[in-house]
């Protein structure tokens, strides 16, 4: 029975026709629409913390506001169960829904501007096999005048529909490269600045910005490779979650959870291929490890509360924690997601196979902002290969410390 039979089946016996056209997706169309909705990350932000995959219910923090995911099962009465596929891939590619809300750019419908109808529909057809769950996610409700949505009528015709890096005379490989990261991973919405209304500035992509107190580094090649990302490396950092670069944690750590370790190699190689070029910068080795053995404030903070875990020479310990030498954030140029991480601390992580990294302690009760500053100099200086130092002052601006 061919999938016309299958729909007119469905309508004779009063059947729903949208359940009735995704169950006659065949097997490679819903394993492309999986594949697509990973690459999509659409789970990293409709996916409450312990919740039921694709439900919703998770807070985004925002500049005006928290911003709900939504659920997005097949669901009639809380999720995408009604839409046809003329409407799921309308609020995919334009943000509008069926009764002609605007949906906040939260939803990165404007990197997804570019997905094409085939990929739309495999993306639905997916969805649409899930299991539905009648759970309502929480309404977004922003502070005047951001909660008036009509508004955003005009933020669109401001600045959706631009599409950066369209260079049409580059190769196959770079353009799906182009494609896994500005339009299906949209890595864009986190990676470059926004302008006071919100909207990604074309004029810097990738160029960096910071995301709820952390960076979100620059994926320009060259700032890649300064900070000793080679093409090779940058593949095994989206497929297992570490390298010898270090290892994703806050945010990025969802990105891999949900989306790149499931992305194929062919895949991760055009994306980094995208990102460093065709022929990449030549990676910055660091050579400093010299610093490491002077006796200073900051060696003995090292001494006395990472070295039990990252070892006395930075070397670090399989799975438990990642080495000092070459690691990608001790070499930011801003000591914004150092001091973060040394404050605040990071969950266990739990990457592919066997590999996992404990989860380390904040250190906000046991240093003050004087002695943490001590030691991020250090680890900068000794590993890092960084001359810049800071001061308590910034320590205390990074962490809030300076509102109390």
């Amino acid at each position: 029975m061919n999938s016309r039979s299958i729909l007119v089946m469905a309508v004779a016996l009063g059947m729903n026709t949208t359940n009735a056209w995704s169950a006659s997706a065949d097997n490679s169309t819903l394993e492309q629409g999986r594949y697509l909705v990973r690459a999509a990350d659409c789970a990293a932000c409709h996916t409450q913390e312990g919740g039921t995959p694709y439900a919703g219910g998770r807070p985004m923090e925002t500049p005006f506001g928290i911003v709900y995911g939504t659920n997005i099962t097949p669901d009639k009465e809380y999720g995408i169960g009604a839409y046809s596929t003329d409407e799921f891939y309308h609020v995919l590619t334009e943000g509008e829904l069926p009764d002609g809300t605007q949906l906040y750019p939260a939803m990165p419908y404007t990197a997804y501007h570019s997905i094409p109808r085939q990929d739309s529909d495999a993306m639905y057809a997916y969805l649409m096999s899930l299991k539905p769950v009648n759970i309502e996610a929480p309404e977004t409700d922003l502070s005047w005048p951001f909660s008036m949505r009509w508004t955003l009528n005009f933020w669109n015709l401001m600045f959706a529909g631009e599409t950066p890096n369209n260079a049409e005379d580059q190769s196959d490989e770079w353009q799906r490269g182009r494609y896994m990261v500005d339009v299906l991973g949209h890595c864009g919405e986190c990676h470059t600045p926004r302008n006071a209304l919100g909207a990604v500035d074309t004029e810097q992509h990738l160029q960096g910005s910071v995301i709820a107190g952390y960076e979100a580094p620059s994926l320009t090649p060259d700032k890649l490779a300064a900070r000793g990302w080679t093409p090779t490396a940058l593949q095994t950092f989206l497929r297992e979650g570490i390298s010898d670069q270090g290892s994703m944690f806050n945010e990025m750590y969802l990105v891999f959870h949900h989306s790149t370790r499931y992305l194929r190699d062919e895949d991760l190689k055009a994306m980094s291929v995208y990102l460093m070029g065709e022929d990449p910068p030549d990676a910055r080795v660091v050579d400093a490890e010299h610093s490491a053995s002077a006796d200073s404030p900051g060696r003995r903070h090292y001494l006395n509360v990472c070295a039990g875990c990252h070892g006395a020479q930075g070397q670090g310990v399989p799975h438990v924690a990642v080495a000092m030498k070459g690691n990608t954030t001790l070499r930011l140029d801003h000591p914004r997601n150092l001091v973060k991480v040394i404050h605040d601390g990071i969950d266990a992580q739990k990457f592919n196979g066997f590999e996992r990294m404990q989860a380390m302690p904040g250190f906000a009760d046991k240093l003050s902002s004087a002695e943490i500053a001590e030691l991020v100099n250090f680890l900068r200086q000794s590993w890092g290969g960084l001359d810049a130092i800071i001061d308590a002052a910034a320590v205390d601006e990074l962490t809030g410390n300076s509102e109390e």
